[in-house]
């Protein structure tokens, strides 16, 4: 269907996208902010603390930021460094597909669901926009093919790496790991009927296995929650940590409490996944559509060589997250490897079944994806913001040439259907990775004010704020937390620097401060963008200013 070298010619360039994104400027808040969480642990030399700013954070487990530790210790403290992690739990998730496919199906389908796993718009974003999710996903897919492979041959080991990947992955976001596992193992069981590979001593082995795991991090919340009951934690005291990820979180995320609530759409995710599995989106669909069609034909009765797991547990995972009152796009990152593997068995059925003309009407749609890439690169490099340097513009007419090549070239359909869906992500995230985003953060007020701070030679231990505005990037770039403190405070303090807004500026200056230097940038909420300020001409409507004021 698709040659060797072919395949890994495209693997390796899209391994190449994802080192060209690992230099980008980290992302405010989700991605600075837990930067800021893991360096925090590195230079205060506590491991079992997790802070988020001033406030103790007990919303997530501990893993990623553990694991980010991990790596400022070996390499330092760099964006880069934090991305480590997430990439390699990234590259764990796309092996994982192919040993997922390959089990259920085989090795043709577990290659392929490796490709549309690593090429999907969300996976290659969270590969930057590095959250808890990527690790999160990387150890959930490890867990439900270890776990689907002691199904079907007892595998002392498989059970055992399984129950491994469920610990972590449970370390790292708490009880929803256990879901996404469960549920489609369970619907694998349902399916195939071997419900008696779990009354074995194996289970036990597994069960030791999984709590031996999560131990560090029950241990960490025990030390920072339990023994402390007078602490206030969200307005309630007596929090324990143990309790709280065994019970309370999946509670507050699928109520909003504690929280708060962003979306009571249960069709949220229905739309959110148009963009998300781009460039695969209409093969997705069409995969999941022909499955659940055939399942009902069939009854749900079991029939050699079709699987469950895969639909069933994407299903039940839809339904769950989409009555949760606290929605992001990112949650969807976990349906993902599931997602690749039927779309990958979609697309090797059509193959063997040679039903060409079903595969020329899914290449109609794949051509409108390309299309669609296309436009959105030549906007976002010739209006958005333009290309100046010949290296890029060499870069982009090359990259053109090649996919033109590849969309003109007389071969295989199937060949085509793949090469042709891989490079439109290829080319939308070189783009973005190479040209977009390093724009783009110029408008992030914090990371562009601790490239002032350094060029100045400013003290970073004498920058101050009086707001609330998010400073994670500058904290992080920084390498050390801007102090709060409150305009009454500041009376008592000379020569020092103040980061604000024009609003507290304006407030600093009615209670009779005076500055005799005024370092200003521009500032926009970089990932929440709008037509205003994509729109060159209308950008400077959009974009507010932060200041560093020297009050000497």
């Amino acid at each position: 269907m698709i040659s060797n070298l072919r395949y890994w010619f495209l693997i390796l360039l899209i391994f190449l996208v994802y080192v060209a994104g690992m230099f980008v400027t980290l992302f405010e808040n989700d991605s600075a902010q837990f930067s800021v969480m893991a360096m925090r642990m590195v230079q205060e030399n506590d491991f079992f603390s997790l802070f988020k700013g001033p406030e103790e954070y007990l919303d997530k487990p501990h893993m990623h930021y553990w694991l980010a530790a991990l790596s400022y210790k070996i390499f330092g403290i760099h964006d880069w460094s934090y991305r480590i992690p997430g990439i390699l739990a990234t590259l764990l998730a796309a092996y994982s597909c192919y040993g997922l496919g390959s089990l259920l199906y085989n090795k043709h389908v577990g290659k392929l669901a490796a490709l549309v796993f690593m090429t999907a718009q969300t996976i290659v974003l969270g590969a930057i926009d590095v959250r808890t999710d990527a690790v999160l996903t990387g150890f959930s897919i490890l867990a439900i093919w270890q776990l689907a492979k002691y199904i079907e041959n007892g595998s002392v080991s498989a059970i055992a790496i399984g129950a491994f990947a469920a610990g972590i992955a449970f370390s790292t976001k708490g009880q929803i790991a256990l879901l996404v596992i469960g549920l489609p193992i369970l619907c694998h069981l349902f399916y195939i009927g071997k419900w008696k590979v779990f009354l074995s001593w194996k289970v036990l082995l597994a069960l030791l296995v999984f709590a031996v795991t999560i131990t560090p991090m029950l241990y960490a919340y025990y030390l920072q929650f339990d023994l402390h009951p007078e602490k206030v934690i969200r307005g309630k005291d007596h929090r324990s940590g143990i309790f709280f990820i065994f019970w309370e979180q999946s509670f507050e995320r699928l109520s909003g409490e504690g929280i708060g609530k962003n979306s009571s759409d249960y069709f949220f995710f229905f739309h959110t996944f148009l963009w998300v599995f781009l460039p695969w989106t209409i093969l997705g669909i069409t995969a999941f559509y022909h499955k659940i069609k055939v399942f009902i034909n069939q009854k749900f009765k079991y029939v050699q060589g079709s699987e469950f797991l895969t639909v069933g547990g994407i299903t039940l995972i839809f339904i769950i997250i989409s009555f949760a009152q606290f929605k992001l796009p990112h949650y969807l990152n976990i349906t993902i490897p599931l997602f690749a593997v039927i779309t990958a068995a979609y697309i090797y059925n059509l193959y063997t079944a040679n039903k060409e003309k079903t595969v020329k009407y899914l290449m109609i749609g794949q051509y409108f994806v390309l299309s669609i890439v296309f436009i959105a690169s030549a906007l976002i490099c010739f209006y958005v913001f333009k290309l100046r340097s010949v290296v890029a513009y060499v870069f982009l007419i090359g990259a053109a040439i090649l996919i033109i090549y590849y969309a003109l070239k007389r071969e295989g359909v199937y060949m085509k259907l793949v090469t042709i869906s891989v490079c439109a992500s290829l080319l939308l995230n070189a783009v973005l990775n190479l040209h977009f985003y390093p724009n783009l953060l110029d408008y992030q007020g914090g990371s562009s004010m601790s490239k002032v701070i350094a060029e100045k030679n400013i003290p970073v231990d004498r920058v101050y704020k009086v707001g609330k505005d998010y400073t994670w990037s500058l904290d992080f770039y920084n390498q050390f937390p801007v102090q709060i403190t409150t305009a009454e405070d500041l009376k008592d303090k000379k020569d020092i620097w103040v980061y604000v807004n024009d609003d507290e500026m304006a407030m600093l200056e009615e209670k009779g401060f005076d500055w005799d230097s005024q370092l200003s940038v521009d500032q926009f909420r970089i990932t929440r963008l709008q037509a205003k300020f994509l729109n060159p001409n209308t950008r400077k409507k959009v974009t507010r200013k932060m200041h560093l004021l020297h009050i000497y």
